[in-house]
């Protein structure tokens, strides 16, 4: 697509309008010249270069003909030869006017940025520039064109020193393989494959796995029988936890469109039959490319359906509660232009989108760029720059959750024809900033009484502005969990199950980050039972509940509304420093300001019991800040 069909109507005849006076002064070769102009409003463009041919045959210096057979070899995908017949008739004729060697040099401009020459077409611009007429430098493809040389002209003198390497044996053993993905732990890669270029040689799912013994990747295989078909899957997404896959199927019995969005759900180690996507996401035409958060609850696709910007545009769909998905929405005129935006990939920590376009400004055609969320929004669009950037197609990109690669699919061509694809990586520059360091909380969820594994919800939570940042499930054979999140200040982890007392971590104090074996205990809901009320926050001798207390608070009411009959003593405790007196004083008065919030919430009174013990029962010795840190606490047992 790179500078392919750019080469618009000004390219195809005079950018200023030829008036009837030629360089040669022989009527037959300017007869043959005009009836190759006819032809090229016709699209007959072989007999148009024909046409050229032979009037030049006639006058060797007809710079004219050199000119149009020029741009009619640009527009057919071969801009080295585009170049060639240019300069052969500059060699010829040097006696022109200086608007037409000022188109010349406009077209080497467009062939040299076509092979990624930029050097080259920097060079032939401002020759273009200076030699151009003044009415079409006002034009939008002049200024279009003049945009992008200035930025290639910074972007190259800050470009990344990377070292691009294709994925060696056994991956990249089919004809095309593309788009690929990978799990959080980077063990697992997916991709598409096709054994050839025509369409009965459909698309499947395939996967590999890395050995860490021998460093290297495993032989592919399909991902399961009942994910490929007899029809066309490909272009997936997979969650951090390898446990939610998201791919695309095409002209399926049960599909809206051309292509539609399909999902899996793994249980018990294997993958469900999967489901359309409904038609809250999928539309009556092409959806496709997906990318599933790392939590698994925001999906981003391209589609080129009605209401977007143009093109093909960037959608974005949330899973609800139930699991259902909510109407897709467009991203925003920000992202999304009038030409088309394809293959996002959100980044791990949920606040980064990298994405392909030919609507913003870049080194032609499809680009890669980087979007970032602020204040909820996703902001202006970067490009990532030369050379991740060039003169080729730049898609499917996916960047490890290390941060140590970028994996990426490099297309070889052929006089312009796909020939090949292959799966390529390169060290991720560090100068891209990819916010916060990732951590990682693995363990399992287990019925305390009986030690059976849960399938529980973990949600973690900013404290401060009181908003889920990830949210993930256990799985209900092994009670295993995979959380992936960034290390923010001041987060929550709430781990919950209906009939089960709700276990509330502070990330930081509980030292959760990169924490490999985490046993969460639920405790089923009985009377007698009893948890530690975590992320209640006081100041300092103080009862009044701090605003970062708002996230267990909101819990603790769900709770309640969710087992009606239960009730509850709130009981607040401190450590050992001040006056026992005083300290069953300030205990109870913090538990009392729980009890008040509750009841401010709809929680009937009559549910609601307090107690201040002091220091009495304390859970650490208090010989040490941290230990008596655990100490100062709310407790909420069940009458």
């Amino acid at each position: 697509m790179k500078q392919g069909l750019l080469i618009s109507f000004f390219l195809l005849i005079s950018y200023v309008g030829f008036s009837q006076s030629y360089t040669i002064f022989d009527k037959k070769a300017i007869k043959l010249h005009q009836e190759g102009d006819e032809l090229i409003q016709k699209r007959m463009y072989d007999e148009a270069i024909e046409k050229f041919k032979a009037s030049i045959n006639r006058e060797a210096n007809f710079l004219e003909s050199y000119l149009k057979w020029g741009r009619i070899l640009l527009t057919q995908g071969f801009p080295d030869q585009a170049i060639e017949i240019a300069d052969r008739g500059l060699r010829r004729n040097i006696k022109g006017s200086s608007n037409l060697f000022g188109e010349i040099a406009w077209l080497k401009t467009h062939s040299h940025l076509k092979l990624g020459d930029f050097e080259a077409a920097i060079l032939e611009f401002e020759q273009a520039q200076m030699l151009l007429n003044v009415d079409f430098k006002k034009t939008r493809p002049f200024k279009e064109i003049e945009e992008q040389i200035n930025f290639i002209k910074v972007e190259l003198e800050n470009s990344y020193d990377i070292n691009k390497q294709k994925l060696a044996e056994p991956l990249n053993q089919f004809v095309l393989q593309y788009f690929p993905v990978l799990t959080a732990d980077s063990k697992k890669m997916l991709f598409t494959k096709r054994n050839g270029l025509e369409n009965y040689e459909h698309e499947d799912i395939f996967v590999s796995y890395y050995d860490e013994d021998s460093l290297k990747w495993g032989s592919p295989r399909s991902i399961a029988s009942n994910i490929n078909s007899a029809y066309n899957e490909g272009t997936c997404t997979i969650s951090a936890d390898g446990k939610i896959l998201i791919f695309t199927s095409c002209q399926m019995p049960d599909s809206f469109g051309d292509c539609d969005l399909y999902i899996s759900y793994k249980v018990n180690d294997e993958w469900q039959r999967p489901i359309n996507m409904g038609k809250n996401v999928n539309s009556r035409v092409w959806d496709s490319q997906p990318s599933l958060s790392a939590d698994g609850r925001i999906l981003f696709f391209s589609s080129n359906r009605r209401g977007g910007f143009g093109g093909k545009d960037i959608w974005f769909s949330l899973r609800m509660a139930d699991g259902s998905w909510s109407e897709a929405k467009n991203l925003g005129e920000k992202v999304n232009t009038s030409k088309d935006e394809v293959s996002p990939f959100i980044y791990f920590n949920n606040e980064i989108l990298f994405f392909a376009s030919e609507g913003h400004v870049g080194f032609g055609g499809l680009d890669l760029f980087i979007s970032r969320v602020v204040s909820g929004d996703f902001g202006d669009p970067v490009n990532l720059g030369f050379p991740i950037n060039d003169h080729q197609d730049q898609l499917a990109l996916f960047i490890t959750a290390q941060r140590d690669y970028a994996y990426y699919t490099e297309t070889v061509f052929n006089n312009g024809v796909q020939e090949r694809s292959f799966l390529y990586k390169f060290k991720f520059p560090d100068q891209i900033d990819l916010g916060e360091r990732l951590m990682v909380t693995e363990g399992k969820v287990l019925n305390k009484n009986t030690g059976e594994p849960i399938k529980a919800k973990l949600s973690l939570v900013d404290l401060v502005t009181d908003s889920t940042l990830y949210q993930f499930e256990s799985d209900g054979r092994t009670g295993e969990f995979t959380m992936l999140y960034p290390d923010k200040p001041a987060s929550g982890l709430y781990v919950e199950k209906q009939g089960y007392l709700p276990k509330i971590y502070n990330v930081d104090r509980d030292s959760l980050q990169n924490k490999k074996n985490l046993d969460v205990e639920l405790i089923p809901v009985g009377a007698g039972e009893e948890f530690i009320f975590e992320n209640i926050f006081f100041d300092f001798d103080k009862d009044d509940l701090k605003p970062e207390s708002r996230s267990s608070l909101r819990r603790l009411i769900s709770f309640m509304n969710d087992n009606p009959s239960v009730e509850i003593l709130i009981a607040g405790h401190t450590d050992n420093v001040g006056s026992e007196v005083y300290n069953k004083d300030l205990s109870l008065r913090r538990a009392e300001s729980v009890k008040e919030f509750l009841i401010l919430n709809g929680i009937i009174e009559g549910r609601l019991g307090t107690k201040g013990f002091g220091s009495a029962k304390p859970v650490s010795n208090n010989d040490t800040s941290e230990n008596r840190a655990l100490n100062r606490r709310i407790t909420i047992s069940i009458l």
